[in-house]
C-alpha cells in the first residue's frame, strides 16, 4: 500500500503524508476509513513512530483526516480540507509556472499541459 524512497531528498514524515494525501484524494482510502495505527504503520514500514505521528498530525491540520481519541485516525471527508492547502498549492503553481515561463517554456504549452491533466474543459 505505501512504499517509501530513502533516496528522496524530503523528510520520511513528508513522503508518507504525501501518500496519504494521495490515497484519500484518489479514494483509495475512503472517507470514514480507518488508518492504519501509528504503532501498526511504523512496524509495516521499520520507521519510528513519531515519524508517522507527525505525518498524522500534519494531515489532520490540513483537514484530510481526524482522530478520535482511543479510536484511531479516520479519513475525512474532502470538502473538509482547508481553504489553506487550496491556497498553499495555487501559490505553488504559480511558483513553477512563472519559473516556467522565465526559463523560456511557451504559455500555450503550458496551457496544453494542464488541458492534458485535465481535459474536461
Amino acid at each position: 500500500m505505501i512504499s517509501l524512497n530513502y533516496r528522496d531528498p524530503r523528510p520520511i514524515y513528508e513522503q508518507l503524508e504525501e501518500k496519504l494525501r494521495r490515497l484519500i484524494l484518489s479514494g483509495a482510502i475512503g472517507e470514514g476509513e480507518r488508518l492504519p495505527s501509528v504503532r501498526e504503520l511504523a512496524s509495516q514500514l521499520a520507521i519510528n513512530p513519531n515519524t508517522i505521528q507527525r505525518a498524522y498530525r500534519e494531515l489532520e491540520q490540513a483537514g484530510f483526516i481526524y482522530s478520535v481519541p482511543g479510536k484511531g485516525s479516520f479519513a475525512g471527508k474532502l470538502s473538509g480540507v482547508d481553504e489553506g492547502r487550496r491556497r498553499e498549492l495555487r501559490e505553488k503553481l504559480a511558483a513553477v509556472w512563472t519559473e516556467l515561463l522565465q526559463l523560456g517554456e511557451d504559455p500555450e504549452t503550458l496551457l496544453s499541459l494542464i488541458k492534458e491533466v485535465h481535459p474536461h474543459d
